[in-house]
């Protein structure tokens, strides 16, 4: 109680006004069958419905008086935009460039766009499961989802999909296994050769918790529900150089639409399973208690063995936990050649920036899985451009909240069918280091807005929009990034004695530059948020947008905005994007 008033009271500080700013941006709402959160399927969605998009007749103005449109062109006395404004509304703001959507290179050489728990709805230890989730996760972009199978007491014959140990319900595993084969053949259906719209392989990472008779009927069911779809034995004919340990590797493109599982492999002596091996606090009690009771009862519990059936379904992607650091400062100890690591956020965090350059070795050869702490039970997420940075492929996000790391998920793999990628020097034969050595200089020049979208409980006009920035960069470990912003937007309520255009606060106009310098880096992020400046109290997010700066197109564009849900709204952003020499 006393906790509640003291949070009560600081909101009444009225030195808050000058710190709200400072307040905790990454937020985000629960995500639905119409967010656009992981790639490709965002820029499909924008192609079509920018056609609905308004321009305000001051932002209208402001292009006439930079001479990037005449009057005329403009269409200042137009009620919708005129052809040229048409052009300039429907240019893209983002260019993915081809070659990050090769698809020859060895899997290990991409980022995969990664979903965690992917069968919970909301909170991860006393949320809903539900097999939707899954359709969900796949068609917003995920490419790897996860599975979390366990016996079913009532049912030996009909595993279940659940968070075990916790208050989460369950689903059976034949229904998880259904809706991905619907949404593999839905997929191949609508497919078609081009950037953006082709189908991609659907990675599976099986948590194995049942018995050996368990996992033998995991491995029928898979088999019965995918039949030809299910990646089963190794692509090439046997004796080709990848059968013999030989360096050329599978590549994505002769992996097709197939479903890929990665399977358990334990090592002697591995590491604890648990998925909280940090020394962390939890938020608050209720997280402290579900904590403690999540770990008495799964230390009551032995890890089951793989049984050789289950296995060898495990063709390009084996599960390990690390028991020690020789799986990046030698050769793997005792681990399956097609190996893939398997650790926390905090403890990958560990061994950086240390041992940066060794960890990016190791990942421009075989995969790594990078999933959250285990206090996250909120469905927050990882950071995970800092483990991009060191070639991290599958960096699992809680798919559940359109949180800033989902935002920056759909900035990586926008129009890209999920996968990118790396850049060069974090690939077989690079430095392993992203930084050029070269200084570079981000200008942005801020126009403004129209449609600005006002939540429910805020007046139209008691806002006062403002433009805020953070630039985001794979150096940035503890996620320090450097933040600009506009001024507030207040338009005069005495309109008469104002000279110029007066637009109302849902069509601000900025006209302002926000300028950064950064080490040049081929995985620097920019979020974009609009906010309302509001006296004595946290300073709310009506719009968000993040775009990679490797694909942001010079000159000016206007930004499709995003609601806290992923969705698209009918806000768009007038900006131009200078990235210079420093």
């Amino acid at each position: 109680m006393t906790d509640s008033l003291a949070s009560r009271f600081a909101k009444l500080n009225p030195l808050s006004k000058f710190s709200s700013e400072d307040s905790n941006e990454d937020v985000g709402e629960e995500i639905d069958d119409t967010t656009i959160a992981g790639g490709g399927h965002g820029a499909r969605q924008t192609a079509i419905t920018k056609t609905q998009l308004r321009v305000s007749h001051a932002l209208k103005s402001f292009l006439v008086k930079e001479d990037i449109l005449s009057e005329e062109e403009a269409g200042l006395e137009l009620d919708g935009p005129s052809h040229a404004l048409r052009v300039l509304l429907d240019k893209p703001h983002i260019n993915v460039p081809p070659g990050v959507t090769d698809r020859s290179y060895p899997l290990a050489e991409y980022f995969i766009s990664s979903s965690h728990n992917t069968y919970l709805l909301g909170h991860q230890l006393h949320g809903q499961s539900s097999a939707t989730a899954y359709e969900t996760a796949l068609n917003t972009g995920s490419r790897c989802v996860e599975i979390d199978a366990w016996d079913d007491e009532d049912n030996k014959d009909e595993p279940k999909v659940t968070h075990g140990y916790t208050l989460v319900s369950h689903i059976p595993f034949r229904a998880v296994c259904e809706t991905i084969r619907d949404v593999v053949d839905r997929e191949a259906a609508q497919s078609s050769n081009a950037q953006g719209y082709r189908a991609a392989p659907i990675m599976l990472s099986l948590e194995n918790h049942c018995g050996p008779y368990g996992q033998q009927r995991l491995v029928e069911i898979m088999r019965e529900v995918f039949g030809g779809r299910l990646l089963s034995r190794a692509i090439r004919e046997k004796g080709h150089r990848e059968q013999e340990g030989d360096s050329d590797r599978v590549t994505l493109a002769e992996l097709g639409s197939k479903i890929v599982l990665i399977v358990e492999y334990h090592l002697p002596e591995e590491a604890d399973s648990d998925d909280d091996d940090d020394n962390s606090v939890p938020e608050d009690e209720e997280e402290r208690e579900a904590r403690a009771a999540y770990r008495a009862r799964k230390a009551a519990a032995a890890s089951n063995a793989i049984v050789p059936e289950l296995a060898e379904l495990g063709v390009y992607a084996q599960s390990v936990k690390p028991r020690d650091n020789s799986w990046f400062e030698s050769v793997l100890k005792d681990g399956p050649r097609n190996h893939l690591i398997n650790v926390s956020e905090t403890g990958l965090a560990s061994y950086m920036p240390a041992s940066n350059q060794r960890i990016a070795w190791h990942n421009s050869q075989h995969l790594m899985r990078v999933f959250p702490k285990g206090t996250r039970i909120s469905s927050k997420n990882l950071k995970q451009v800092p483990f991009w940075g060191i070639g991290a492929q599958i960096c699992a996000m809680n798919w559940q909240t359109f949180n800033a790391s989902m935002q920056l998920n759909e900035a990586l793999f926008s129009g890209s069918d999920g996968y990118v990628l790396k850049p060069a020097a974090i690939r077989t034969g690079g430095s392993m280091s992203l930084n050029t050595g070269r200084r570079k200089r981000l200008c942005l020049h801020v126009a403004g807005a129209t449609d600005v979208p006002v939540p429910e409980g805020h007046e139209e006009e008691d806002v006062k929009p403002y433009v805020t920035c953070s630039l985001i960069h794979p150096d940035e470990l503890e996620g320090d990034h450097p933040k600009r912003k506009t001024k507030p937007y207040k338009q005069h309520k005495l309109g008469f004695l104002h000279k110029g255009e007066n637009p109302p606060p849902t069509d601000p106009v900025w006209d302002e530059t926000l300028e950064w310098g950064f080490e040049d880096n081929e995985l620097t992020f920019l979020r974009i948020l609009i906010k309302s400046d509001v006296s004595f109290a946290e300073n709310p997010v009506f719009a968000v947008a993040a775009v990679r700066l490797l694909y942001v197109v010079p000159g000016w564009s206007f930004i499709r905005m995003l609601d806290l849900k992923g969705r698209e709204t009918k806000c768009s952003l007038l900006v131009k994007f200078d990235v210079d020499d420093a």
